[in-house]
């Protein structure tokens, strides 16, 4: 079995103008919606790997991660004819800007309420993600 690590994290928006907080999410070319991640270079931490990601699929500038959030999850999956296990560590992120300039690895992306994010994401374990990071955030505020 392959063994894969990858990061990155749950990007928001937020300014006064609106009463919610807004959660970013991509379109992988495979049909599925998710978070900005991809796999973790050789010499990089997992908080450098989730910044690089980000910028390469969105454009968008981290310069730190929101302190005390950080979630993983694990999945088994088809690679070729074998089968790989992928840890994801997710962070969170705040966005200074609501402008992305997507990659050529995604065909779309949406800036989403709570409650459509829930929704437009494909996976339980990226939902369940989401829902801790605004529980997390909730009780920062």
């Amino acid at each position: 079995m392959i063994e894969e690590l990858s990061a990155g994290a749950v990007v928001f928006y937020e300014d006064q103008k609106r009463p919610e907080r807004l959660y970013l999410v991509l379109n992988y070319p495979a049909g599925h919606w998710d978070f900005p991640k991809g796999a973790v270079e050789k010499g990089e931490s997992e908080e450098q790997a989730a910044a690089r990601e980000i910028r390469e699929e969105t454009g968008i500038e981290v310069s730190s991660f929101i302190s005390g959030f950080r979630r993983k999850i694990e999945y088994r999956y088809r690679k070729g004819s074998g089968l790989s296990h992928k840890q994801v560590v997710f962070f969170l992120a705040k966005s200074n800007t609501e402008q992305v300039r997507i990659s050529h690895e995604h065909s779309k992306y949406e800036w989403l309420t709570w409650e459509r994010a829930q929704s437009r994401l494909t996976f339980d374990n990226a939902r369940n993600v989401l829902r801790d990071a605004d529980l997390f955030l909730s009780k920062e505020a």
